[in-house]
């Protein structure tokens, strides 16, 4: 059916029940999936669901086909016509372009922002416009500009769209992970007061374990991740200020390495392990439990809360990606609670720094375990979210430090 295009909806209605009906889903998460499900999962999920497909235009793959048509020409004036109560037909002829596009075909009802007054009529069909043009009587001979004034009107509204729909799309991810955070607060408020009242808390039985959204028209369906299986508990984590603190410290041991080389050279991974562990213990020797600082075995740099490591670094030298990948693989096997934080401290001895770091980066995100990239704080430090092996709604924060050191 013909319509007019770019006129029945005002984009930013569209966009403002987008954002709306996304806070609607994340308010409606149960307390057991917003605690017991991975965040970066859940915030992966909803951009799928949530993002809108900006239309693109193939002129490439243009066509056109033509063909008879019984044209009404009852209100022509200039044709002698004694009844035109009703209509009279001639036989005409009908040109069509067919103009293939990829997008969410919705788009072509909605207003931008910025949008010309002039009408464009045409067919929408799952993956293509049908622009028809009918003649009669020998008709026009400038249909092919006429065409091509349509085609560029509506490539002009279509840019216009995806720059509206960018900005919306673009601030999916920050805006999920908002709500996300504030449904968690706000969950936890309430659990705290609830236990504050000292009665048992009942609690339903019939609770699924699963949940897979409705349909999503026109895309594969996105599944949410499934929450936890284990109740959720509060655990002994590491407050950000502290975990900054301490990789600042490590980090300024780049320094004393720069400005005595010759202390350092020809020293192993435990020897280099043993400087950044004496330098740490001049930070947090003798604070309270659980900020204290342990050394065990030949690998481990950690902090204790409760019994469990709440901070660990490994200590490696560069062997390569594969060295990399085992050394993750090692980090993510220590670590027990949600929320850990991590960092895994990598030596290079090798001439080419600049190859080193950014296999480093290539390596950290082909990872099995790797969710998402925390942004990288300066030329070789990098931060990451990784998901445990034995449950991927675990998260663990790793920050991995690349440090040239002498041969």
């Amino acid at each position: 059916m013909t319509e007019r295009l770019f006129y029945s909806y005002r984009l930013s209605d569209v966009i403002k029940n987008q954002e709306q009906t996304l806070a609607n889903e994340i308010n409606s998460l149960s307390e057991h999936e917003v605690l017991n499900t991975s965040q970066e999962d859940m915030v992966s999920y909803l951009i799928e669901k949530y993002r809108i497909n900006p239309l693109e235009i193939d002129e490439s793959g243009i066509q056109t086909d033509y063909g008879d048509v019984s044209t009404d020409v009852s209100k022509d004036p200039s044709r002698a016509i004694y009844d035109r109560s009703k209509p009279f037909y001639i036989t005409g002829t009908h040109i069509t372009f067919y103009v293939p596009f990829i997008g969410d075909l919705d788009l072509f009802k909605c207003r931008p922002s910025t949008f010309s007054l002039r009408p464009l009529m045409a067919t929408v069909r799952s993956n293509e416009i049908l622009f028809t043009y009918e003649l009669v009587d020998g008709g026009r001979t400038d249909i092919g500009d006429i065409f091509n004034r349509d085609l560029r009107d509506t490539q002009d509204h279509v840019v216009r769209i995806a720059t509206d729909v960018g900005r919306f799309n673009s601030s999916l991810p920050r805006d999920a992970s908002n709500l996300i955070d504030a449904r968690r607060e706000k969950l936890l408020r309430d659990r705290n007061l609830v236990a504050k009242i000292g009665y048992p808390l009942r609690r339903a039985q019939d609770r699924p374990s699963t949940f897979i959204t409705p349909d999503v028209k026109r895309r594969i369906t996105p599944r949410k991740p499934a929450p936890s299986s284990t109740p959720f508990n509060p655990e002994p984590v590491l407050a950000l200020d502290d975990y900054e603190h301490i990789l600042s410290v490590l980090s300024n041991m780049v320094t004393v390495m720069e400005q005595s080389p010759r202390a350092f050279r020809g020293m192993d991974e435990e020897d280099l392990r043993t400087h950044f562990l004496v330098h740490l213990n001049g930070h947090y020797e003798g604070q309270a439990t659980g900020e204290t600082f342990n050394y065990e075995g030949k690998t481990d740099i950690l902090i204790k809360a409760d019994g469990k490591n709440i901070f660990i670094a490994e200590c490696k030298f560069w062997r390569g990606s594969a060295g990399l990948t085992e050394a993750l693989d090692q980090l993510l096997r220590y670590t027990t609670w949600r929320d850990t934080k991590t960092a895994l401290l990598l030596f290079n001895r090798n001439k080419n720094m600049s190859a080193v770091l950014e296999s480093v980066a290539q390596t950290a995100r082909k990872h099995s375990g790797f969710k998402a990239e925390k942004g990288i704080k300066s030329e070789t430090n990098f931060r990451y979210v990784f998901g445990h092996r034995d449950d991927a709604n675990r998260k663990i924060i790793v920050t991995i430090l690349v440090f040239d050191v002498p041969v």
